[in-house]
This record gives structure tokens, C-alpha cells and sequence, in this order.
């Protein structure tokens, strides 16, 4: 059973998410506004966030920006039907996940079991890998360049660890989507955004990578040190 946080100014929509959540045996804590929530993950902090973007005061992208100040919490953000630009901003502001409104709670419900899973299992497997100056170790569920630690997303840290281990492969972002969000169909700007962000805590210079290469045609390979 995780602890998730729902943040939403509709008290209809917190009332049928929670219902959701609590039937699949989460335990599950409340806030209608920005500050709340933040008050809410000082004192006791979530497993998981389920976040609203438009959120009366302190908006959601400000939330989930001071919540990536502070910690790796896997973060599902709520945004409005096709509205691209939002969920890509929302991407960029360390979201992991995001489910468009309106939506199905048995949905949402399910992407939040994905998310704890997925963060989950990295945690639990002991396993470290290592190219050149960056290490990975799942165990700890900690990445260092040159022993520097990364602040990644739970996804970037995902994407990292796939990639990694697969070296010299190249995958789609359809095939990346389904390898590390476990989305058979889904939004292929999702994967762009978080190999952009994850370029710009590994590679040197983002604007020419060395490690997470793009193929053109195909999608990204990882290319290991020599």
C-alpha cells in the first residue's frame, strides 16, 4: 500500500479519484490548493503526487517544480484535453506521467499502480551499472556522474537505466514508451522531453550529445564510452 497525495480544486473530482485509489487499497490524503499540497508533503510526504495544473494560488507547475527542488516523488499531472503544450510543460517541469481530462478514474488508477510498480521494482533490484564516469545503482535508486549525484525524475531514472542497459541498440519512441512506461499507446512527446531533460544532466553539451544519440529515422541509442 502506497501513500498518494491528490491534488485537484474540484472536490468532485478528488472524491471520485480518491474513491479509485482507496479501492485499490492505497491510502490516500487530499489538498484543493497548491500551498496545501506542499504543506501536505513537508509534514508527511506521498509515495506519489496526482497533481491538477490549474490550481487556484500556486499552480501546478509550480508545485511540481518546488516538489523537484526537494525530492524525486514520481509525479501524475492532471492537464486539459489537448492541450499539448501544457503536458509537454508540464513534462519539462519534471512531471513522470501525465492523464488528460477529462479521464477515466479506473484509468488513473491504473497509471498510478504502474508508476509504483516501475519505481518499485528499480528499487529493488541490486543492481549497478556503469559507463565511464556514470554509475547507476538500482539498489540505492541513485545516479552520480564523476560522483556527483543527478536529481532525476522516477522516469528519467527509468530511462536511464534502460538505456544503459542496452547499449549500441537503437529504439523508436514507441518502443521506449512501451519498454519504460509501459504504454502500448501513448503521447511520443512524452519520451522526447525526458531524453531532452535527461541530455542536460549527462551529457557535457546537450545541444551535441555523445552519450544519448539520436537516429534519425528510428529514435535513440545509447552510446556507450569507449
Amino acid at each position: 500500500m502506497a501513500r498518494v497525495l491528490v491534488v485537484d480544486d474540484d472536490h468532485t473530482v478528488r472524491e471520485v479519484v480518491v474513491s479509485y485509489l482507496r479501492a485499490h487499497e492505497h491510502e490516500v490524503v487530499e489538498a484543493g490548493d497548491g500551498e496545501s499540497a506542499l504543506r501536505t508533503m513537508r509534514e508527511a510526504p506521498a509515495d506519489l503526487v496526482v497533481l491538477d495544473l490549474m490550481l487556484p494560488g500556486i499552480d501546478g507547475l509550480e508545485v511540481c517544480r518546488r516538489l523537484r527542488e526537494t525530492g524525486t516523488v514520481p509525479i501524475i499531472m492532471l492537464t486539459a484535453l489537448g492541450a499539448e503544450t501544457d503536458r509537454v510543460v508540464g513534462l519539462e517541469h519534471g512531471a513522470d506521467d501525465y492523464v488528460t481530462k477529462p479521464f477515466s478514474p479506473r484509468e488513473l488508477a491504473l497509471r498510478v499502480d504502474s508508476v509504483l510498480r516501475r519505481t518499485g521494482d528499480t528499487q529493488a533490484v541490486a543492481e549497478v551499472l556503469t559507463d565511464g564516469d556514470l554509475v547507476l545503482d538500482s539498489a540505492r535508486h541513485l545516479a552520480t556522474r564523476d560522483g556527483a549525484a543527478l536529481a532525476l525524475t522516477a522516469r528519467e531514472f527509468d530511462l536511464l537505466r534502460f538505456l544503459l542497459a542496452h547499449p549500441g541498440t537503437a529504439f523508436s519512441r514507441d518502443d521506449l514508451l512501451q519498454q519504460v512506461w509501459g504504454w502500448s499507446i501513448g503521447d511520443r512527446s512524452t519520451v522526447t522531453v525526458h531524453v531532452r531533460r535527461l541530455r542536460e544532466k549527462i551529457e557535457s553539451d546537450p545541444t551535441r550529445p555523445e552519450r544519448l544519440l539520436t537516429v534519425w529515422g528510428v529514435g535513440y541509442r545509447w552510446e556507450a564510452a569507449p
